[in-house]
C-alpha cells in the first residue's frame, strides 16, 4: 500500500472514528467537554449528531473521490496514457482539502487544548497534525509519477537552479564528444 491509500484510508478511519463517537454518544461527549455537570440539551444532542453524520459522509466522500474504493467493476476504462495518473480524477483536490481541513482542526483543537488543557483535545492535534503532514507529503511528492528520462535516468522537471548538476552536465558533454 502506498502512502496516498495509507493517508486516505485513515483519514477516512479517524473521521469515522469521530463520526461513532458523536453518533452513538452525544451526551457523553457533550458533558465531557462541558465543566458543569448536567445533561446535555437536546439541542446539543442534536447538533453533535449532526456533525457525527457529516463527519461519516465526508469519511465515505472522502475514499470514493480518491479512487481508493472504485466505483466501477472494470479496469478497462482507466485511461493509461503517459501523461495521467492512475489516480481518481478528483484526488489531488479531494487530497488538498482533506489536508487543509485537518490542518484547521488541529490547529482549532489546539487552541482549546492550550485554553482547558483537556486530554481530549491533544489526541485531537495530534492525529489531525499527522494527517496534515501526511496529506502535505502526499500534495508535495506523491501527486504525480515524475517525467524520468529514458537516457539519463533523472526526473525532467528538476530545474538545475540554484544548484546545477555538474556531473550529468559531464556525462552529456562527454557523450556529444563521441
Amino acid at each position: 500500500m502506498d502512502v496516498f491509500h495509507a493517508y486516505t484510508y485513515s483519514t477516512a478511519g479517524w473521521l469515522s472514528l469521530q463520526s461513532l463517537a458523536l453518533i452513538t454518544g452525544p451526551s457523553m461527549i457533550v458533558s465531557m467537554l462541558l465543566d458543569e455537570t448536567r445533561p446535555a440539551s437536546s439541542i446539543e444532542v442534536y447538533l453533535a449528531r449532526c456533525l457525527g453524520f457529516s463527519l461519516l459522509t465526508l469519511a465515505v466522500l472522502t475514499a470514493l473521490l480518491t479512487g481508493s474504493i472504485p466505483l466501477t467493476n472494470t479496469t478497462s476504462e482507466a485511461v493509461t496514457t503517459e501523461d495521467s495518473d492512475t489516480k481518481a480524477p478528483y484526488a489531488l483536490p479531494t487530497l488538498m482539502l482533506t489536508s487543509a481541513f485537518h490542518a484547521t482542526t488541529g490547529l482549532y483543537a489546539y487552541t482549546w487544548w492550550v485554553s482547558r488543557g483537556q486530554g481530549t483535545f491533544l489526541v485531537a492535534v495530534t492525529m489531525h497534525a499527522f494527517l496534515a503532514a501526511i496529506g502535505l507529503w502526499c500534495v508535495l511528492f506523491a501527486s504525480s509519477d515524475g517525467k524520468i528520462s529514458r537516457r539519463t535516468g533523472a526526473d525532467k522537471r528538476t530545474a538545475g537552479f540554484p544548484f546545477a548538476n555538474s556531473e550529468a552536465a559531464k556525462k552529456h558533454a562527454g557523450k556529444k564528444g563521441l
